[in-house]
């Protein structure tokens, strides 16, 4: 790994080997997502406290302060709705001269495995690494379920992430699930673990998370479950507690009803 390459994973990356992306780029397929309706003004108190921003070029050029922001995962897919006919149809929506401009760390794929766009979008994510490797971008593959929530299982997450590796992404994202560590285990680069559907409890994210890291994941890219609850930034220091100071799903509860009642 050259030098370059090592440089911007280690921006994302921290030096306890964990990681905790903040995602945004919900719009680019939902549009106004609730409590991201104005995405700068809801990021604006939880950049502190997380290692890196997923986002979109539109929202970064239009709502992020580039004197007051983290290390950027660019959004690089797109193209379909959720009100079209299948969100799977997607391809790469931004040139690499647009990458280097917005001085990107990283950039973001989903790829569909098992959908009608399966080829597509692993041949997107195939062409994506052959630019981005000659400017020493990395590449983290989003493996994507669309509308299909019942794909979340162990079998089908590790066929997505092992398929992401061998494609030459640098990290992976996917969903945790039940036997999470048949998943990191057959994946040979870092696996980051999605949010998914907002839970119902605090408790019920913290656990999760804790499940995932102590499996293997290096890091979270978490949003809905952060920026859509009531206390955000109660919620935001408590899972980095988890990702960054070795906490317990139960320490991180306290610490969220402790902070709770500031904001």
């Amino acid at each position: 790994m050259n030098w370059g390459m090592k440089n911007r994973l280690s921006q994302l990356i921290q030096p306890d080997g964990h990681c905790f992306f903040l995602p945004i780029d919900h719009g680019y397929f939902q549009g106004p997502t609730t409590c991201l309706e104005r995405p700068g003004e809801t990021i604006k108190p939880l950049l502190p406290y997380c290692d890196a921003l997923f986002v979109t070029r539109g929202v970064l050029r239009s709502a992020v302060d580039p004197a007051k922001t983290k290390p950027v995962i660019l959004r690089v897919s797109g193209g379909a709705s959720v009100i079209g006919k299948d969100l799977a149809n997607e391809s790469i929506t931004t040139s690499i001269e647009e990458i280097i401009r917005l001085n990107a760390s990283a950039v973001g794929i989903s790829i569909f495995v098992g959908s009608d766009y399966e080829h597509e979008s692993l041949t997107n994510l195939s062409a994506l690494v052959n630019i981005c490797e000659d400017y020493s971008i990395p590449v983290m593959a989003v493996t994507a379920v669309g509308k299909e929530l019942e794909k979340r299982n162990a079998r089908y997450l590790a066929l997505c992430c092992r398929i992401a590796a061998e494609l030459g992404a640098r990290v992976v994202k996917t969903y945790w699930c039940e036997d999470f560590d048949r998943v990191t285990n057959g994946c040979p680069v870092p696996v980051v673990m999605a949010g998914g559907p907002k839970c119902e409890t605090e408790l019920e994210v913290f656990e999760f998370v804790y499940d995932g890291m102590q499996k293997g994941a290096v890091g979270i890219n978490l949003g809905r479950n952060i920026w859509q609850n009531p206390n955000p930034v109660a919620m935001i220091r408590s899972l980095r507690s988890i990702i960054h100071e070795n906490c317990t799903p139960e320490e991180a509860n306290d610490l969220f009803n402790s902070l709770k009642d500031d904001e």
